[in-house]
């Protein structure tokens, strides 16, 4: 069973399955987040959708790159969890399965590609506050424990 984060599912509404990956990021006690300025602006781990007939682990090189223009060198798996949320930007009711990946970055090969992303490096206790999900924080205070 996976765990779930946010608000429960709402009765009457169809939820897409859409599975996702992302990275923990660590240089020394820095993480490294990505700031989404739209549809609201929110900080997050980096990372995002599979698309159809990609691999989980090619998706979160590409998506770790496109919103902070880092390469990265994938660790480990830290775990999964599921979310319940509506999606503006693609007019989405989503069942988001999250599977997080601790990483650490290898070089910064320029800005984010992603529109409406930069790249921040917080201490890794303050990114706990910042992060705009349960379930990325989830896996934060996991790393400081």
């Amino acid at each position: 069973m996976i765990r779930r984060f946010g608000d429960s599912p709402q009765s009457g509404i169809r939820y897409r399955r859409r599975p996702g990956v992302y990275a923990v990021l660590l240089r020394g006690r820095d993480v490294l987040l990505t700031h989404q300025s739209a549809p609201v602006p929110e900080f997050q781990l980096p990372g995002g959708g599979i698309d159809p007939g990609e691999q989980a682990l090619p998706a979160l090189h590409r998506e770790v790159r496109e919103e902070t223009g880092w390469s990265m060198a994938v660790t480990r798996r830290l775990g999964a969890f599921r979310r319940f949320t509506y999606m503006p930007e693609y007019d989405l009711w989503a069942e988001k399965l999250c599977t997080v990946y601790l990483a650490r970055p290898v070089a910064r090969l320029g800005p984010p590609s992603e529109p409406g992303h930069r790249a921040i490096w917080a201490p890794i206790g303050t990114a706990v506050g910042l992060l705009g999900n349960d379930g990325d924080r989830h896996f934060l205070r996991r790393l400081l424990a």
